[in-house]
């Protein structure tokens, strides 16, 4: 059952048109009251034996219309027009629900009793646009049944005079004719009964009606059957324009045999056409020592082809009939120089086929990279860094050493969102990082200095760098902020030093942020 808040939201996404008429809001097919409550909680309501509270739809919907607004002002425009104003606490999850940015919100109370939308009655066909068009119709199919009405009337007025009969001028069967005409009248009649498909008394009205319906078809459909032109028949699909079964078919032919008979010529023969010895390139001495790279030569000399001369190797891929007619494959395979005895041609050294083969199967990674600062004076490190992602919480450098912690080359972050897992690497030596991995990197933390992106890409210059890359800057909100980092487009994300139930929210802002960069810049990208 479609419920206001839905209907709202997927409105409000698709940009579609709400109507408010006489203390109504319509959506399509359905409409509301305008104080209709919906399943959204009000902030404080049903906790602590507090009772429920919920937003009427009137008050969401104004809500939207007047969302540029401040908050002090759209509470008193509220006021002056007596509608409930939203909460401030709920409105930045509210708006980020109707807007399509999350998909469900902790408010919304899914037991909440929904009332029943009233359907609304869709405008009379008279009454769309189109209407005279319609009538215009309407009138056309009146005449047309107003003639068959008129051929049926006027059958059934002969019908009627026909079967009327005088009742005194019957007279009995056996005045009238004798008694063998009568019996050869009934034999006659079964003759034919058996002969002939028994007819209802009806068959010739009811054709004589569909004639003259078709009659009325024919009218309106000739033109179109005027242009009607038959493309293809079974005929004209066997019959090939331009080619000749003796010309084509028999030139082919022709270049089999030419090829056949060269191969069965003389070796003096064939030694003529051989390139001179000088220009082939000195054989390599034939591989003796096992490899299991080259299994497919000693299966190739097992292959038998029942003793018919059957080039196994050949191919027409590629090739035009006029090339395969002239045998160039034969005189192709002629030039080119001897192989080496017991190799296959189409087979690769091995050393070749080492370096090949993980080239081909190599699978492009999809990992996004994040890259923070080597330095121990950073409030992020190799040590904390999947605290900080992924826990979302705050712990100290020193804190992590005292407790053992180790301190590895790269770490891997599993981010849950939308009920999925999403890796991330973290590293802090991006000297390491190849060209394809530079296309991965979607966000970096700023310590201030400079010299932190020396021998980066774009000749380490930060303000083409923040250009290519997202950029944070971790700190404590009580100290001084670094004079490079208030030049260069940064990100800030404040800690307190004391208050670490407010380090989730600030963390959030970062995964916030950079989803919206890498939605934009990094769609390949997982995340």
């Amino acid at each position: 059952m479609a419920d206001p808040l839905s209907l709202l939201r997927q409105y409000n996404i698709n940009k579609k048109e709400i109507i408010e008429r006489d203390n109504q809001i319509i959506f399509g097919e359905f409409s509301w009251p305008k104080n209709v409550k919906t399943n959204y909680l009000k902030y404080g309501s049903g906790k602590k034996g507090a009772p429920r509270e919920y937003y009427t739809l009137e008050c969401l919907l104004y809500l939207l219309k007047n969302v540029m607004l401040q908050h002090s002002v759209y509470v008193r425009q509220c006021a002056a027009e007596d509608i409930p104003a939203v909460n401030r606490p709920d409105r930045k999850e509210l708006l980020a629900y109707l807007n399509g940015e999350n998909s469900t919100c902790a408010s919304i109370d899914k037991s909440a009793p929904l009332e029943i939308p009233t359907q609304v009655k869709r405008p009379a066909d008279g009454d769309a646009p189109g209407g005279d068009s319609l009538a215009k119709k309407a009138r056309f199919e009146d005449t047309q049944v107003q003639k068959v009405r008129e051929q049926l009337a006027a059958r059934w007025d002969v019908n009627k005079k026909e079967t009327t009969v005088n009742i005194d001028n019957i007279k009995s069967l056996s005045e009238t004719m004798s008694v063998e005409k009568i019996a050869a009248i009934k034999a006659k009649r079964l003759a034919n009964k058996r002969t002939t498909i028994k007819r209802t008394d009806n068959e010739d009205a009811m054709a004589t009606d569909l004639r003259a319906i078709l009659d009325y078809d024919v009218d309106s459909t000739k033109h179109i059957i005027s242009r009607e032109r038959q493309w293809r028949t079974r005929t004209t699909i066997l019959q090939s324009a331009g080619k000749m079964f003796a010309k084509n078919i028999f030139a082919i032919l022709q270049g089999i045999k030419a090829r056949e008979e060269g191969r069965n010529r003389p070796a003096a023969q064939q030694a003529i056409k051989m390139p001179e010895p000088a220009r082939i390139a000195k054989p390599q001495p034939q591989l003796t020592q096992y490899n299991r790279y080259d299994q497919e030569r000693f299966n190739r000399q097992k292959e038998e082809t029942e003793g018919f001369k059957i080039d196994t190797l050949g191919t027409y891929h590629g090739m035009s009939l006029k090339s395969v007619t002239e045998g160039s494959l034969a005189q192709r395979k002629a030039n080119m120089p001897p192989q080496i005895p017991g190799r296959p041609k189409e087979l690769l050294p091995t050393a070749q086929a080492r370096q090949v083969a993980p080239s081909a199967q190599k699978r492009v990674s999809r990992t996004p990279i994040i890259i923070i600062p080597s330095a121990n004076t950073s409030l992020i490190t190799m040590y904390n860094a999947k605290d900080l992602l992924q826990d979302l919480k705050f712990v100290s450098t020193e804190d992590k050493k005292r407790a053992g912690g180790a301190r590895d080359n790269e770490v891997l972050l599993q981010r849950k969102r939308n009920n999925q897992t999403v890796p991330y690497r973290v590293i802090d030596n991006p000297q390491k990082l190849s060209a394809q991995d530079w296309q991965r990197v979607v966000a970096v933390f700023v310590m201030g200095p400079a010299w932190q992106f020396k021998g980066w890409p774009w000749d380490g210059n930060p303000v083409e760098i923040f250009s290519k890359i997202c950029a944070f800057h971790l700190r404590f909100s009580e100290l001084k902020l670094d004079t490079n980092v208030a030049k260069w487009s940064v990100t800030l994300l404040n800690l307190s030093q004391n208050k670490r139930h407010l380090d989730r929210a600030v963390l959030m802002t970062f995964w916030e942020t950079l989803d919206k960069y890498m939605a934009k810049n990094k769609p390949d990208l997982r995340f």
